[in-house]
C-alpha cells in the first residue's frame, strides 16, 4: 500500500485546502504516499464553485488528473460536486463523485472505485446538521496553520451558491477547537488562522453560546500561540462588544477582513447583503479606534445584475474613503440556482471588465499608501521563506508583506525589521539583531 500515491488538487478557500489537507492525512493513515508533484495513482480534486471560473477549472483538473495518469482513479469533491453532480458525472474521467460531507469516508470511496465501481455519492447537504470533525494538525507547513471552526451559511444572498453547496450553519466543539489547536502548538506552530464558511456565524447553531469571540478569547490563552487570525467577517459581526473583548487580546492580529460586496446601499440591498454602507463604516471606525495599526481587508465584486453607471460610482468611492489594505476585486457571474440568475439587467461583460480595471486601480493605489506608511517603522514578522539569496519573507501581524536580507538561518524566526523601502507590492528592510 506505501507505494500508492494520492495528489490532491484543491481549488477556492482556505476552507477547501484545510480540508485536503485532512484528507491527506487520512489517506497517509491507510498507507499512501501523498505526493504535490508528478502522476499519481489517485488525484483527488477539491472543487470550487463560487464563481464560473472556479467550476470551469474544477473540469479542468478532473479531465486533466486522468490525462496524466490514465490509469488512476480521479475522486471529486467540494462545492462543485455538490451542487452540479449530474455535470460531473457527464466527466467520463471522474470515478468517484462525493460532495461537501463525509470527507471521513474518501479514502473508502476510492477503494471501491480501484475495485471497478463508480461511486456517486452526494448527499442532500441541507438536511446535514452536525459539524463533520476533521484534524489537519500534522500536514501543514510549519509556520501557520489553518484550524476550521465553522461550516455552511444562512444568509442566501441573491448572487451566492454557498449555501446550496455547504448547507446550514454548523459549529464546531469548542473543546475539539482547543484540542486542535494545543496540538498544532506542541508540534511548533506559533499562529493560526481560524476559518470556515461563514465564521461570524459562529454559535448560531448553539443558541448563541459559545459565540465567535469566545473561541477566538480560548484560542488565544494557547500557550505557544503567539499569533492568531480571523477569516471573513461581516461588519454586523463588529459590535462594540466584540471590539473591546478583541482588544484585550494580545495574540489577535490586527487584521480584519470585513467583506463588503458593493459599497453601494442600492445594489447591497439587490444582493441580499444584510449592512448597509454607514453600519459597514461603523464597524470599521470601531476596529481602528481600538486597533490603531489595523489592516481592514475586503471582496468587492462589480457589475452585479442592475448595477448602474452611478451605483458603480457609490461604490468606488466608498472604497476610497475607507482606504482597504487589500481589496479582491471580482466580476460577478452568473451562477444557476441563485435568485440573481434570474433577475433582468445583467451587465455586458465589456462593462465589467472596465468597472473591473478602474477597482483595481483604486485597490492598488490603497494598498500603497497603507505600506507607505511603514518606511522608517520598524516591524516585527514571522520569516516564512528561507531562499537561496538570503532574502527572507513574512508577514507583519496585521500582514504586510515584508522582504529582508540575512545571513543567517531565519526561517520560523520572529524577527524584527527596519522597513526602508516599498517596491512591487512589498515592504524591504534590514533585519536588527
Amino acid at each position: 500500500m506505501s507505494e500508492i500515491t494520492v495528489k490532491f488538487i484543491t481549488l477556492g478557500c482556505k476552507t477547501n485546502f484545510y480540508e485536503s489537507e485532512a484528507m491527506a492525512k487520512l489517506f497517509s493513515k491507510r498507507g499512501y504516499t501523498v505526493i504535490k508533484d508528478g502522476a499519481a495513482d489517485v488525484y483527488v480534486i477539491n472543487t470550487c464553485t463560487v464563481t464560473g471560473a472556479g467550476a470551469q477549472k474544477s473540469r479542468k483538473y478532473i479531465r486533466h488528473a486522468k490525462h496524466e495518469n490514465p490509469n488512476s482513479i480521479v475522486a471529486v469533491c467540494g462545492c462543485y460536486s455538490q451542487t452540479e453532480p449530474e455535470a460531473v458525472a457527464e466527466i467520463a474521467e471522474a470515478d468517484v463523485i462525493a460532495g461537501t460531507a463525509s470527507r471521513q469516508n474518501m479514502v473508502d470511496l476510492v477503494e471501491r472505485a480501484q475495485k471497478g465501481e463508480r461511486v456517486v455519492a452526494v448527499s442532500d447537504i441541507m438536511q446535514t446538521r452536525e459539524f463533520e470533525e476533521l484534524s489537519a494538525a500534522e500536514t501543514q507547513s510549519r509556520t501557520r496553520a489553518v484550524v476550521k471552526i465553522q461550516d455552511g451559511c444562512d444568509n442566501f444572498c441573491t448572487y451566492c451558491i454557498i449555501p446550496f453547496a455547504r448547507g446550514h450553519v454548523r459549529s464546531r466543539n469548542i473543546e475539539n477547537i482547543a484540542d486542535e489547536v494545543c496540538s498544532l502548538a506542541e508540534t511548533g506552530y506559533r499562529e493560526i488562522v481560524l476559518t470556515g464558511i461563514h465564521i461570524g456565524s459562529y454559535g448560531k447553531d448553539l443558541g448563541g453560546s459559545p459565540s465567535l469571540i469566545d473561541v477566538i478569547e480560548r484560542v488565544c490563552e494557547t500557550k505557544g500561540i503567539e499569533r492568531v487570525r480571523i477569516g471573513s467577517l461581516e461588519p454586523i459581526a463588529v459590535t462594540p462588544e466584540f471590539a473591546s473583548r478583541a482588544a484585550k487580546l494580545s495574540a489577535l492580529c490586527p487584521q480584519f477582513h470585513l467583506s463588503l460586496q458593493s459599497g453601494c446601499d442600492e445594489t447591497l440591498k439587490r444582493m441580499n447583503r444584510r449592512y448597509t454602507t454607514d453600519e459597514y463604516r461603523a464597524a470599521v471606525r470601531l476596529l481602528r479606534e481600538k486597533f490603531p495599526d489595523a489592516a481592514i481587508t475586503t471582496d468587492l465584486m462589480v457589475g452585479f445584475v442592475g448595477e448602474t453607471d452611478e451605483e458603480f460610482q457609490k461604490s468606488l468611492d466608498f472604497v476610497r474613503e475607507i482606504g482597504f489594505a487589500r481589496m479582491h476585486v471580482f466580476k460577478y457571474s452568473v451562477r444557476q440556482g441563485t435568485a440573481a440568475a434570474k433577475m433582468s439587467g445583467q451587465v455586458p461583460e465589456s462593462v465589467k471588465n472596465e468597472r473591473s480595471a478602474a477597482m483595481l486601480a483604486a485597490a492598488k493605489q490603497m494598498k500603497k499608501d497603507f505600506y507607505e506608511k511603514y518606511i522608517g517603522r520598524t516591524v516585527e514578522i514571522i520569516v516564512e521563506t528561507s531562499p537561496a539569496d538570503g532574502i527572507y519573507h513574512g508577514y507583519t501581524p496585521n500582514y504586510t508583506d515584508v522582504a529582508a536580507k540575512s545571513d543567517k538561518d531565519l526561517h520560523g524566526k520572529i524577527v524584527k525589521v527596519k522597513i526602508e523601502a516599498l517596491k512591487d507590492g512589498m515592504l524591504y528592510g534590514t533585519t536588527l539583531e
